[in-house]
């Protein structure tokens, strides 16, 4: 895990590479389970080299992890059945996510992450709106940043609504197609009109989606809260700050690894963030002993559709990857 290099073993390159080639077949297991129910899970993936990891992380410790091409709706799943339903969930609004949540863990909370609804916002407004409705609804989502209890949040509230009745109507203006007027690339061909100010309009949906859900201020709920103190997070920092930037760190450091190489690393390092991490040592003596238990690969549960013969096993297309080490198994 550290920033040493093949040389600094007394070794040739390929010498240290032959002594060690054995230690790459250890498999890597995953925490399992404990039937704890958490206040929180915190959701998140980091892409490198055409990999996807999925993260579920609880402030404090790794829970566990899935590989996938993508964050798609099955590798979620995959991932959301190894542990219990929790409290709240704290996720960054991907669609593949939402759609999992919504099919294993119905009654589970959501809180949105302020920084990704900053990031959001901010690709649709830039950061220096020229409209005068595009300055005020950026500066309504950076005072989101800064609010701390519910009367704030009553407030924020209060100063959203006045954005959306002040420009209403400026916000149902439609452009018509007409010769001279440039059809922007994502109207149809055949579209008659389209609005004129779509990307606050987006923003417009976006507020209102979460408003709708109540995943704006899960967090300041009374029942998230112990002696005044929030007990559930407002961002995915946590995990984008401690494993994410983890793996991104140890690949940089160890550049060249081959693919199956770079996974079996990040398999290492998120062993190390768990709360009871596996000795490196035992599993490596099991190992060379002969005595580790075959690993067991992974099935998604789906419906059958069509003859039996089409199998259930995880493929690539379904953005799961068969993989020789834990890529998550139950």
């Amino acid at each position: 895990m550290g920033r040493a290099i093949q040389s600094d073993f007394g070794l040739t390159d390929r010498g240290f590479r032959k002594k060690t080639a054995w230690c790459w077949e250890i498999e890597v297991p995953q925490p399992g389970p404990t039937g704890e129910i958490h206040r929180q899970v915190i959701f998140d993936g980091t892409y490198f080299s055409g990999w996807c990891v999925l993260i579920a992380h609880k402030g404090q410790h790794v829970l566990g992890w899935q590989w996938c091409d993508q964050e798609k709706k099955a590798a979620w799943e995959a991932l959301l059945k190894q542990l219990p339903a929790p409290d709240v969930v704290v996720t960054d609004g991907g669609t593949g996510l939402r759609a999992a949540l919504d099919q294993q863990w119905r009654h589970t909370r959501i809180q949105r992450c302020y920084f990704h609804i900053y990031a959001a916002v901010r690709r649709h407004t830039t950061l220096a709106p020229r409209l005068p409705a595009g300055q005020e609804i950026l500066g309504l989502t950076r005072d989101l940043m800064r609010v701390r209890d519910l009367d704030a949040a009553v407030a924020w509230m209060g100063a959203y609504a006045s954005w959306e009745a002040r420009w209403e109507s400026f916000l149902k203006q439609r452009t018509y197609a007409r010769a001279g007027v440039d059809r922007p690339s994502w109207v149809k061909p055949n579209q008659a009109w389209w609005y004129t100010h779509i990307r606050l309009r987006r923003v417009q949906g976006l507020y209102r989606q979460l408003l709708r859900d109540r995943s704006l201020f899960t967090w300041l709920e009374d029942r998230f809260h112990t002696e005044g103190s929030a007990t559930v997070e407002r961002t995915t920092s946590r995990l984008e700050g401690g494993p994410n930037n983890a793996i991104k760190h140890l690949l940089r450091g160890h550049r060249g690894l081959s693919e199956s190489h770079a996974r079996s690393a990040v398999d290492w390092l998120l062993n190390t963030m768990i709360e009871h991490p596996h000795d490196p040592w035992m599993l490596a003596h099991r190992h060379r002993e002969g005595t580790a238990e075959p690993a067991r690969r992974r099935f998604i549960a789906e419906e059958h559709i069509g003859p039996a013969t089409y199998g259930t096993a995880a493929t690539a297309e379904e953005g799961l990857w068969g993989r020789s080490g834990w890529a998550g198994m139950p």
